[in-house]
């Protein structure tokens, strides 16, 4: 069952975690990247002068070549890396569940159950699962994996694992989700299924969305904002506003509007690349 197909539940996390998405433009301040860089070994410039307001409801994809910086500048807001110069903001401040993580690979722990590896945010807090378990139990439900919570992850395919991956990030109701690559090794069909059920999702619970990605066809499916980026040093090059409405299917994926958007995208991209050459 994909994401698109569960119907509204009365679900404690589901009442908790949505959250209405206000048009562009309207949405309050969530946090800010302010002129970010990052500097490995002394010498390597992997991210320069990099400046990035992110709003509620956003779904922003950092589009461009391997060497641009779109994994360090996720790894920087993780808080996974510190920047060398600039800073990170957050409105209100950042505390400790106000962020998700999805990575390329779904790193799930071979050992552990679907619930227990969705239960891992909650266990490096000191909660128990017994505390947790309607949470848990709920994340899945909204994934379309409620049936799955006692199997292990040698029982699943790559998509489903990619789900849990996707309900641990989002078990703790963070403010934002990060999101690399992670649909990379996936087949085409299986990739183009998970983008439309994770705009089913965020459709359904209003969450922002910062999301790495070296497709131009992919990044204007899901995307509001797409930050293009070149590389050497890694650092913006400008922003593409996808202006097409929401929710977003496969009828969007063959019309012209979509055709239109994905040339404007792959334009900024070969820009890019040239200044990077």
């Amino acid at each position: 069952m994909g994401w698109a197909a569960l119907p509204t539940l009365p679900m404690r996390m589901s009442d908790l975690i949505h959250r209405q998405i206000l048009p562009l433009g309207h949405r309050p301040k969530l946090m800010q990247l302010q002129q970010v860089g990052k500097v490995f070994e002394g010498s390597v410039t992997a991210l320069h002068d990099m400046s990035l307001a992110v709003h509620e409801g956003d779904f922003i994809s950092l589009l461009g070549p391997s060497g641009c910086g779109k994994s360090t500048a996720l790894r920087l807001v993780a808080g996974l890396s510190t920047p060398t110069a600039g800073r990170i903001q957050w409105e209100g401040g950042k505390g400790a569940g106000d962020l998700g993580v999805v990575f390329q690979e779904p790193t799930l722990m071979p050992w552990a159950t679907v619930a227990e590896n969705v239960f891992l945010p909650f266990r490096l807090r000191g909660k128990s699962l017994a505390a947790v378990k309607g949470e848990i139990d709920e994340a899945l439900s909204l994934v379309g994996l409620s049936g799955f919570a006692g199997s292990y992850p040698r029982e699943l395919s790559g998509g489903m694992k990619m789900r849990v991956s996707i309900a641990r990030a989002l078990v703790t109701n963070p403010r934002l989700i990060l999101m690399d690559e992670p649909f990379a090794a996936l087949d085409e069909i299986t990739r183009h299924k998970l983008n439309t059920d994770l705009l089913a999702l965020r459709e359904r619970i209003g969450c922002t969305v910062i999301f790495v990605t070296h497709s131009v066809f992919e990044s204007v499916f899901l995307s509001d904002r797409i930050i293009v980026m070149a590389a050497r040093p890694g650092r913006v090059i400008e922003e593409v506003t996808v202006t097409a409405p929401y929710p977003r299917d496969e009828v969007f994926r063959t019309s012209p509007d979509y055709a239109a958007h994905c040339q404007v995208a792959s334009l900024a991209l070969r820009r890019a690349m040239g200044e990077a050459a």
